[in-house]
């Protein structure tokens, strides 16, 4: 017998219109799927305050991390396919790459993190980011700040270029055209998950605006060692940064423009079936949710566990990327659940209100017994 989860619906239809009446949230959007069946679908408030254009399900929000989830789906599909293997030396289809130690890294690296390659030129622009093939040059020119494979730390940058030219060079294709043809058309979800976005899509993306994480981010560059080293100051993850237009209509795959309903499709579709399409096997679900990082962070310091392509995250019960200032998208492959939890406001240390719904759903669907 289906269960009826309209009760779960209305209490997180609930939960987002007070954040937005409050003042606490400009817009919201809230998806979850369970067992590849949508059971959440909420949205509340103003998704451009500029224009009075109200959130919808389809909606865009760009999102800093959340996008990393996109270009591993894509990787992993490629896999599951034969087009491509993790152990695929990198300087085997990008010779360029295989310099000043780099020589052994591996996709497998790459996807983990642990290439040794996170940090990019100190005087890095946002005018920097929209050239792929400098970009490219930049990082093949680096010489690793560990043996690759022997620590991790967060690529926040340098992620999107090492896996989009390890694939457009393997496979003849970019991976915002994999992305395209093989997991958002499947899903009919072409309008719903972008690297960048195309130019007649723009005026339907949310706008982002600054809670309090403009100065997070300035009290990290502070606090952490590392942190400059890979979000050099011209290119720090901000609201200001996330709007500009050219940066939203640039391929950049360590970022992404997704609408909840769109993330929470493509997770739930790793796991099982979504409308008859299935992403990957079983058997390569269990490998790509096996934690392969140990040790901390060398960008953050503390833990941070990484699967390839993912983020172990809540005790390793759920996998995907919390983006930076309150987004965040995963799955629960012991719940067969998929949650994803969109905002403009980007902010920190506010009791984090997209983490209290994605538990509040968890919750529901764990204490329901499934």
């Amino acid at each position: 017998m289906t269960q009826n989860w309209s009760a779960l619906q209305g209490r997180v239809q609930k939960t987002v219109d007070g954040l937005v009446a409050s003042g606490r949230e400009r817009g919201v959007q809230v998806a979850a799927y369970l067992d590849g069946r949508l059971i959440v679908n909420a949205v509340s408030g103003m998704a451009n305050p500029l224009t009075g254009q109200p959130v919808t399900p389809d909606t865009p929000f760009f999102g800093y991390s959340t996008g990393k989830g996109l270009a591993a789906t894509a990787v992993h599909v490629l896999v599951e396919r034969g087009d491509l293997d993790y152990d695929l030396r990198l300087a085997d289809v990008w010779p360029e790459y295989g310099r000043h130690g780099k020589e052994a890294t591996t996709l497998r690296h790459v996807l983990s993190h642990s290439a040794g390659v996170p940090a990019l030129p100190s005087y890095t622009m946002p005018e920097d980011l929209l050239d792929w093939d400098r970009m490219c040059r930049t990082i093949a020119s680096s010489a690793p700040l560990w043996e690759p494979g022997t620590r991790h730390g967060y690529h926040m940058w340098t992620w999107g270029w090492l896996v989009g030219e390890t694939v457009h060079r393997a496979t003849g294709r970019p991976l915002s055209r994999v992305l395209a043809e093989d997991v958002a058309r499947p899903l009919d979800a072409e309008r719903e998950l972008y690297f960048g976005v195309p130019a007649n899509q723009l005026a339907r993306m949310a706008r982002l605006e600054d809670r309090n994480w403009a100065a997070a981010v300035a009290l990290a560059s502070t606090h952490l060692a590392n942190f400059d080293k890979i979000a050099p100051p011209g290119v720090r993850p901000d609201a200001a940064l996330a709007n500009r237009r050219e940066l939203l209509n640039a391929d950049i795959p360590a970022v992404g423009t997704v609408s909840a309903r769109g993330l929470a499709r493509m997770y739930a579709a790793l796991m099982g079936e979504v409308n008859g399409v299935r992403l990957i096997s079983p058997e390569r679900l269990k490998e790509v949710t096996k934690v392969v990082t140990q040790g901390p962070d060398w960008a953050y310091g503390g833990d941070g566990p990484k699967t390839l392509g993912y983020a172990a995250e809540i005790g390793g019960t759920r996998f995907g990327w919390s983006g930076m200032g309150g987004s965040l998208g995963g799955f629960y492959p012991a719940h067969g659940l998929a949650v994803a939890c969109l905002k403009n406001y980007l902010g920190v240390d506010d009791g984090d209100p997209m983490e209290g719904i994605a538990a509040m759903i968890h919750a529901a669907v764990a204490n329901s017994g499934h």
